[in-house]
């Protein structure tokens, strides 16, 4: 697990040590993602500067130390993540007359690229990673990221130079970088609590997509006309797998499938206990985290780390039963009961550690679970992944429970829907959100514009931005959705390709790399989501029984008493703390000056929101959250800008929006 950043300015007439500096000044930004060694190397006839951070898991020795150029010279690489099936493709280069100088996997990308070229040397990696590749001969500049989007890749124009980063932080760093906010994209974030990709919180910068290729080419190219030979493409997509998936269908029975899942489990989380490094596990005590952990110690002879967190709040809190499966399992636990003091002060470190607005608030236990995991291990598997691929979140029943009951009434709901949505806010007291969800109930044609109402923390998110316009997503956009005839399939795959890579994958890959902790994700293993794919809904969810292939590899190793419960999630109790232990911070964060000084949110509506929330009218603490998240993040960067400075707009063109 590393940091990459670099840079391509052709034509700008920097010397090799001018380009060094920047590019060490990049790197030394990404300083916790990689506290072992760093690297720069530069092309100064081409304007290319590619640099990098290593935290040393696999061959910790100065032959895995990068940038790293191959054996024969024409490739050079900046590689963030790790291929875990490395050894076997080492196996078939050495047959194939390969030399090799040490053990670690870089070298292996380096020498696949030579032998195979760069599109198939990728399609053959299992594993998670972001690269940064330069073809010496062809003068092509390549940014690769991983097929799930676990490991992240920023990337964008600025002033004429092509910048690239793990982290936004990074390419701050370059001269020519703009730091103007992208208030449409902040709209889409007051939506979702994360900006979907490929969007970011600037202009001009961009998230590349999960499976995908980006080459630059930059042959003949000065003053940055290189910018006109860009060309993106998709070298494994998501929907597509899942179309054939279910086009050929699977006609296994269900021993089958529970037994084909265990072994491709094993497979992966056997590779992903590759290290030469201290190796744990984060577990919660539910499902998936646990089925890793249960699987990691029947391939292990010694006891594994294991690491939870806990919450005083009952309702919050499955640190007992994590306690109570590793004692079972024979593991080596570790817990750390939080406090809203600790959430408080993680709070201002939220800005710097994920670079642009976030707000999912199971961030603050994460961040703190990957802090106590660091001082122990410094790899550790998670078990994110099976919600999205075996129908385990509990607002997937919700959904379709809400959908066959609006479907019924659907006839005539056009002529009753002013009268249904009238009593609906005052029998329930609903909010804007909560409305809008019955809305998408009564009129939607798919469930998956339910889905998106229901998960949207606020319906009309440019109402409250001020000047903006909310673009476009996957979410909005039909032509992107999986062409599936199962709706319940349809609904999964769309998480795993949206809400999966910008929310969760984010959430535990800069929470963990803040510490220079390596999180790995065995579910995530591209051949368990194709496997996956292939099931028909009936083999997920059975009597009532999400993830029904996982439970019955869990119930061989965990007795069903300790697994078998509700599901809590991993967040926090905010809406309590906002009304008692934080809520004099949320005042004085969000209070009309603030808000007024930033000129980006509605003044009033804001306070309509603090108001309605203390007062218990209703509960506002995920959009709260969301606005506090902003007004740090804000403050860390040093944003007081008012709209009419001309720096904080969106795509829509409007610089002049302060409110009177």
């Amino acid at each position: 697990m590393c940091g990459i950043t670099g840079y391509l300015a052709p034509g700008n007439g920097r010397r090799a040590e001018e380009m060094r500096a920047v590019a060490h000044s990049m790197a030394d930004a990404l300083q916790h993602r990689g506290p072992d060694s760093s690297g720069v190397w530069v092309c100064p006839m081409q304007g290319l500067a590619l640099a990098h951070r290593r935290l040393s898991i696999i061959d910790l020795s100065a032959n895995g130390n990068q940038p790293m150029q191959s054996l024969h010279g024409r490739y050079v690489i900046v590689f963030n993540g790790e291929i875990y099936n490395h050894r076997e493709l080492r196996s078939e280069l050495v047959s194939c007359g390969k030399a090799f100088r040490g053990s670690s996997d870089t070298e292996v990308i380096l020498a696949a690229c030579e032998e195979w070229g760069v599109e198939e040397t990728i399609t053959r990696c299992i594993g998670m990673f972001a690269i940064a590749l330069w073809d010496t001969e062809k003068k092509d500049l390549y940014l690769i990221r991983d097929r799930m989007g676990e490991k992240p890749l920023y990337y964008g124009w600025h002033n004429g130079a092509f910048l690239f980063a793990s982290e936004l932080k990074a390419m701050r760093q370059h001269p020519s970088f703009r730091d103007d906010i992208d208030r449409d994209a902040l709209a889409l974030y007051f939506r979702y609590r994360y900006i979907p990709a490929p969007y970011c919180v600037y202009q001009n910068t961009y998230k590349l997509k999960p499976g995908t290729i980006l080459r630059i080419s930059a042959a003949g190219k000065s003053n940055g006309a290189a910018r006109a030979s860009q060309v993106e493409t998709t070298y494994w997509s998501l929907p597509e797998i899942a179309e054939q998936a279910e086009s050929v269908g699977y006609d296994g029975t269900s021993e089958e499938v529970v037994a084909t899942l265990e072994h491709l489990l094993k497979q992966s989380i056997e590779g992903q206990m590759i290290a030469d490094v201290p190796l744990g596990a984060f577990l919660s005590g539910g499902i998936d985290s646990t089925t890793v952990v249960a699987l990691m110690q029947s391939l292990s002879p010694r006891p594994i780390n294991t690491f939870c967190i806990g919450f005083n709040d009952g309702r919050y809190d499955e640190a007992p039963y994590a306690r109570e499966i590793a004692r079972h399992l024979g593991c080596c636990h570790t817990e750390l009961y939080i406090t809203p003091q600790d959430a408080l002060e993680a709070v201002p470190r939220m800005p710097h550690v994920y670079d642009e607005p976030f707000a999912d608030a199971s961030q603050i236990p994460t961040f703190l679970l990957s802090k106590l995991t660091r001082k122990h291990v410094t790899v550790s598997l998670s078990g994110d992944g099976g919600d999205e691929l075996f129908y385990g979140y509990g607002i997937y029943g919700l959904l379709f429970r809400r959908w066959r009951i609006a479907r019924k009434i659907r006839i005539g709901s056009r002529l009753l829907r002013p009268a249904i949505l009238q009593t609906v806010r005052w029998m329930c007291n609903a909010d804007q959100k909560q409305l809008g969800v019955v809305d998408a109930l009564l009129t939607a044609d798919h469930p998956i514009d339910a889905y998106r109402a229901m998960v949207s923390v606020n319906n009309a998110p440019s109402d409250l931005v001020l000047g903006s316009r909310e673009p476009e997503t996957i979410w909005s956009r039909r032509t992107s959705w999986p062409r599936l005839s199962c709706q319940e399939n349809a609904v999964m795959a769309l998480d795993a390709l949206a809400y999966l890579p910008d929310d969760i994958l984010v959430k535990v890959d800069r929470a963990a790399m803040a510490c220079s902790l390596e999180a790995r994700i065995p579910f995530l293993d591209h051949r368990i989501v194709e496997f996956a794919m292939r099931l028909p809904f009936y083999m997920k969810f059975r009597d009532g029984t999400t993830k029904w292939p996982v439970r019955q590899i869990l119930h061989k190793y965990v007795p069903r008493r300790l697994v078998e419960r509700p599901k809590k999630g991993f967040g926090v109790p905010l809406s309590m703390w906002f009304r008692n232990e934080l809520r004099e911070w949320m005042r004085d964060v969000l209070n009309r000056r603030n808000i007024r000084d930033s000129g980006i949110l509605n003044e009033d509506a804001v306070q309509r929101y603090v108001d309605a929330h203390i007062e218990r009218r209703q509960d506002h603490g995920q959009i709260l959250w969301s606005m506090l998240i902003m007004q740090c993040w804000l403050n860390d960067h040093g944003r007081r800008h008012s709209g009419a400075e001309g720096e904080l707009c969106g795509r829509t063109g409007i610089t002049d929006v302060r409110a009177p």
